[in-house]
Order: structure tokens, then sequence, then C-alpha cells
């Protein structure tokens, strides 16, 4: 038996199959790109969660607060230290935002106890000393707004 060695020209070659080490690295890129694209997104969208469910949280203290008010009958306080990014309601601990996140408060000016602090007060019949609260992060803003004359608490997502 005879074997017949044969020599295949680089036309041949490429025939054959198989892919250039330069298409390799094109679709190694390609597949980096795409998946940092994804990574990308979904740190947004766990930010954007992070950021409307401490803003949720808030609401609910502060609703907490009001009820307290009017169910006890007297005047109560949330209280807010912005410097520490945290805030209190009555009978309760404080509760700490991540680091990540600024808040911004917008009150009366009786109820500002420092430049760093401050608060909103509730009355027994459900009206507050009124304002706002922002909480921020990347560009990603909560506001949550207390009426003065009824107490009510809403939030809304702003645009930047």
């Amino acid at each position: 038996m005879s074997r017949k060695l044969s020599i295949l020209s680089a036309a041949q070659m490429r025939r054959v199959g198989g892919f250039s080490l330069i298409e390799m690295v094109a679709v190694i890129a390609l597949v980096g790109i795409a998946a940092g694209l994804i990574l990308m997104s979904f740190s947004k969208m766990f930010n954007g969660a992070k950021i409307q469910a401490a803003s949720r949280d808030m609401v609910a203290a502060l609703r907490y607060t009001r009820g307290q008010a009017i169910v006890k009958g007297k005047e109560t306080t949330f209280n807010l230290d912005l410097a520490n990014n945290r805030y209190t309601a009555p009978g309760r601990g404080a509760v700490q935002l991540p680091k990540t996140m600024k808040m911004n408060l917008y009150t009366a000016a009786q109820e500002q106890t420092g430049e760093n602090s401050g608060s909103i007060r509730f009355f027994p019949d459900g009206a507050s000393t009124g304002g706002h609260i922002s909480v921020l992060m990347d560009r990603i803003e909560w506001r949550i707004n207390v009426d003065w004359l009824t107490g009510a608490i809403t939030r809304e997502e702003l645009k930047q």
C-alpha cells in the first residue's frame, strides 16, 4: 500500500473550513461588548429598584408618623439626619440609607434643627408642617411630598 501525500494550496485550505484568528478575536470582542451592555443595564435596573424601595419605605414611615399623631392625639415628628443619611419615625429605630443615596429636605424653617438635619411635624388633626424629601441615586430622583394642610403623603419619580 502506498500513501499519497498531497500538498494543499492556500486557496484549497480556505475551502477546507475553520476560522481565522482575526475572525475569532472579532467574535470574542463582540460578545464582550454585548455582555458589558447587558451588565450595565442590569446595574441601572438594580439601582432603580433600590432607590424605589428606599423611597417607598420612607413613605410608609411618614404615614406611620402621621397615623401616630392622629391616634395618640399629639404632635409627632419624622426626623431626618442628612449628614449621616438616615431617618427616624417615632418609636422606631433609625433607618440607614445606602451611602450611594443622598437625601434633601425642604421643610418649614422652624423644623430645620441644623444645617444637615430637620423634621416634618404632624399634628393630631393629620395636618403637617409640610415639605418634601428628595431621595437621589445616580441620576434617579424620587420626591416624597407632604401636604401641609392635609398631611397627605405622595411619591413621584422626577425625570432628569
